[in-house]
């Protein structure tokens, strides 16, 4: 499987970090977005959208993160990742969901702005912010995972730009339980930081 990738995206870390934490194995594929090779072919084959992550493997090529941790779960990561059971499924998704507008449009945004330079709307963003995580906080008071009382790749999706939140110019100090909650993943055997480099593959 070949992952199209760049390395100090949120997105590109939330499926380098599942694939390192369930020991699936990817060849990683570094992308020169500066220079916009992401919109160009072949790449804008691959995604149109022009976005980053982009998963192929063999005949089969998905975009989006939250796409990318639902096929890599149910086609390799087994039953504890990604449940069979539709309630357990929604459960996850509920917060696959959350990663990809509420914190896309609060603690993502800021952090492109301030890291990245990006023309988007910081103080928006900024203003979203506590909201988005007093309700993560509150949620994690009384659950050590975000769905289905263990790791899933709910929490693969929702911590890369948490972590990430104080490039952004959010501080997380105030949340004592989303502390916590990123401490546990950071004990789970497998975790690697948005910076760590992945062995290539033989």
């Amino acid at each position: 499987m070949k992952l199209y990738d760049l390395q100090a995206s949120g997105n590109c870390y939330k499926v380098r970090l599942f694939a390192s934490l369930a020991n699936i194995e990817l060849e990683l594929v570094p992308v020169d977005f500066l220079h916009g090779e992401h919109k160009r072919p072949p790449l804008s084959e691959l995604n149109p959208l022009g976005q980053l992550p982009i998963l192929v493997d063999g005949q089969y090529v998905y975009r989006d993160s939250q796409a990318i941790l639902v096929y890599l779960a149910g086609a390799y990561g087994g039953l504890a990742w990604w449940p069979a059971h539709p309630q357990g499924q929604a459960e996850i998704v509920q917060w696959l969901s959350f990663a990809a507008n509420e914190i896309n449009h609060s603690l993502c945004t800021a952090r492109l702005v301030q890291k990245f330079g990006y023309a988007l709307d910081k103080e928006a963003a900024l203003a979203k912010a506590p909201a988005v995580l007093a309700l993560l906080d509150q949620h994690l008071e009384g659950n050590e995972w975000l769905a289905m009382g263990r790791p899933t790749i709910a929490d693969c999706a929702v911590y890369p730009y948490v972590v990430l939140a104080p490039e952004g110019g959010v501080d997380l100090t105030p949340y004592r339980h989303v502390a916590r909650w990123m401490e546990r993943i950071e004990q789970l055997p497998g975790w690697q930081a948005v910076d760590a480099v992945m062995p290539e593959s033989a």
